[in-house]
C-alpha cells in the first residue's frame, strides 16, 4: 500500500512539474521527458536566425553542417545551435536518464532479458541442489541461528539455505547470482506465508537484510575507480565494507524490535560473532597485501567462488545421481526444468521492474529530483557540512532509486572533482553500500505478487539515511 502510494506520488508530482515548467516557460519541449534518451543534449530554445546573437548567425552558415557549438569556457554552459529550415534549434546540457518510452524499451531489452538469463541458471542449479539434497543438509547446519532470526520459519526450511546463498553472493559481489537465490527465497518463503498478500515477518526480514548491502568485495567499485585513475583503486574497500556492515546491523536491529526478536539467544550471539570475526579476518589479510595483489585477490575471488558453487552443484548431483533415478528425473531434466522455473519469474516481475523504472525516468528528467537534491545540498551545507561531502550527496539521494543513475553521478563526481578526492571517495562507499531500494522492493515482492509490503519500504529508507550518515562518518575518519 505505502509503495503504491509512493509510486503514484511521483508520478503525479512529475507530470505536474514538467506541465507547471512548460507553461511558466521553464521548459520549452516535453518531448525529452517522452521520448529522450541518456545523454542526448536537451533543445531549450528555437529561433529564427535573424534573432540569435549576431556573432552565431555570422559562423553559423559558414560552419560544417551549419551548427556551432560554444563551450562552457565563454557562456558558462555547453551551447549548441543547429541552423536547419530556416530557423536555429539551441540545445543546452544533455539529458540525465533515458525517456519514459525508451525506458520501457530497455528495461526490457537491458535488464529483464539478461535478468532471465541468470535466472534460468542459476534456478537450475538450486533445482539440483534441492534433489540432491544439499540445498536441506544446509538449513540443517544453519538452523539454529536462521531460526532465532526468522522465527516464523520451520527448522530447517529449505528457504534458509536460499537465504544463505543469497546473503552469500551479497558479501561476495555476485550480484548476477545474489537475486536468482533470493528470488527462490521469497518464493520459498511465500509458501508458508499465511496471508499471501500481504509481506510476512521474514520476507520483510530478509529483505531489509538483503537490501543493507553487506559487501566484502566490490568489484564493480574498485573498476571505476581504477578506470578514473586512481591512486589506490582499492582503497575504498575497508569504508564499504564497514558502512555496509552497520547498515546490515542497523537494519537487523530496526525490524528485530518490530518483530520482537530475542536478541540474548546465545545461538545468535554465536553466529554473530563468527560473521564478525570472519569480517575481520578477511580484512587483515586484504590488508596486508600491496596494491597488485589487493588487485588480484578482488578481481579473483568471486569469480573462483562462483566457479566452485557451480563445480560442487555439479559434482555433487552426479555423485548422488541415485536421488534423481528415484524421483523419475536425470540431473540434465531438473536443471532444465528449474531453469523453466526461472524464466516465468523473470516473466513475472517485468511489470513491476518496467512500472517503477519508468516512474524514477519521469522523476529525473522532470527536473523535479534535481530541484530537490539541491535543495537538501544546500541545507546541509548550511548546517555546516563542507562541500566535498554536498557534492557526492547525489549518488545517495539517487542510489535508492536507481542504481545505474547514481553510478551516472558516481563517476561525473569522479571525473569532476578526481577519484582521489573525498568527494570521489565518498561517492563510491555510497554507491556501494546499499541497493536501489524501490527495484529491490519491485522484482522481490512482484515476483511473489505481494501487494502490502507493510513497513518494509519505511524501514529500508530508514537504513539508506544510517548507511549515508555513516558513510560520511567513516569518509571523512579514513581520508
Amino acid at each position: 500500500m505505502v509503495l503504491s502510494r509512493f509510486w503514484l506520488a511521483i508520478f503525479v508530482s512529475s507530470i505536474a512539474f514538467v506541465i507547471v515548467s512548460l507553461s511558466i516557460g521553464n521548459s520549452y519541449t516535453i518531448d525529452n521527458v517522452l521520448n529522450g534518451k541518456k545523454d542526448d543534449p536537451i533543445l531549450i530554445s528555437e529561433k529564427y536566425l535573424e534573432q540569435v546573437p549576431k556573432f552565431v548567425m555570422d559562423s553559423i552558415k559558414k560552419a560544417p553542417e551549419q551548427t556551432i557549438i560554444i563551450d562552457r569556457d565563454t557562456l558558462n554552459a555547453d551551447t549548441t545551435y543547429i541552423f536547419k529550415a530556416k530557423t536555429v534549434k539551441i540545445y543546452s546540457g544533455v539529458q540525465k536518464s533515458d525517456g519514459l518510452l525508451p525506458t520501457c524499451k530497455s528495461s526490457l531489452l537491458d535488464l529483464i532479458i539478461p535478468l532471465i538469463a541468470y535466472l534460468a541458471f542459476f534456478c537450475g542449479l538450486m533445482e539440483l541442489l534441492i534433489i540432491s539434497g544439499a540445498s536441506e543438509k544446509l538449513a540443517k547446519v544453519l538452523s539454529p541461528v536462521f531460526v532465532k532470526v526468522f522465527p516464523t520459519v520451520p527448522k530447517n526450511h529449505e528457504s534458509i539455505s536460499y537465504m544463505t546463498l543469497n546473503f552469500a553472493a551479497n558479501f561476495l559481489g555476485l550480484d548476477s547470482a545474489a537475486t536468482p537465490f533470493g528470488l527462490k527465497a521469497m518464493q520459498s518463503l511465500q509458501e508458508i506465508n499465511p496471508d499471501k498478500d500481504k509481506a510476512s515477518d521474514a520476507q520483510i526480514m530478509f529483505m531489509c537484510l538483503h537490501a543493507s548491502g553487506l559487501t566484502l568485495i566490490a568489484t564493480s567499485i574498485i573498476g571505476y575507480r581504477a578506470a578514473a585513475n586512481a591512486t589506490n583503486p582499492a582503497d575504498v574497500m575497508l569504508p564499504c565494507i564497514i558502512t555496509s556492515f552497520i547498515g546490515t546491523i542497523a537494519a537487523f536491529l530496526i525490524v528485530g524490535f518490530k518483530q520482537k526478536i530475542n536478541f540474548k539467544s546465545a545461538s545468535l550471539v554465536i553466529g554473530l560473532m563468527v560473521l564478525i570475526s570472519a569480517i575481520v579476518g578477511l580484512l587483515m589479510y586484504v590488508n596486508h597485501l600491496d596494491l597488485i595483489g589487493k588487485n588480484y585477490f578482488t578481481s579473483n575471488l568471486s569469480a573462483l567462488i562462483l566457479v566452485g558453487i557451480i563445480a560442487f552443484t555439479l559434482i555433487l548431483s552426479f555423485i548422488k545421481e541415485k536421488k534423481f533415478t528415484e524421483a523419475n528425473t536425470t540431473v540434465y531434466e531438473s536443471f532444465v526444468e528449474g531453469a523453466n522455473k526461472g524464466v516465468k519469474t523473470g516473466v513475472t516481475i517485468f511489470p513491476y521492474v518496467m512500472g517503477m523504472l519508468v516512474a524514477i525516468s519521469l522523476f529525473r528528467n522532470s527536473g523535479l529530483f534535481e530541484i530537490i537534491s539541491n535543495w537538501i545540498a544546500f541545507i546541509f551545507s548550511n548546517m555546516g557540512v563542507t562541500k566535498e561531502i554536498t557534492d557526492a550527496l547525489p549518488v545517495a539521494l539517487l542510489r535508492p532509486f536507481s542504481s545505474a543513475g547514481s553510478r551516472g553521478f558516481l563517476i561525473d563526481s569522479m571525473n569532476t572533482f578526481g577519484a582521489d578526492s573525498l568527494t570521489g571517495r565518498l561517492s563510491s562507499i555510497f554507491q556501494c553500500s546499499a541497493e536501489s531500494t524501490f527495484y529491490v522492493i519491485a522484482v522481490y515482492f512482484g515476483s511473489i505478487n505481494v501487494k502490502n509490503t507493510r513497513y518494509t519500504l519505511g524501514t529500508m529508507l530508514l537504513v539508506d539515511l544510517v548507511c549515508v550518515i555513516t558513510a560520511i562518518f567513516v569518509a571523512s575518519w579514513f581520508f
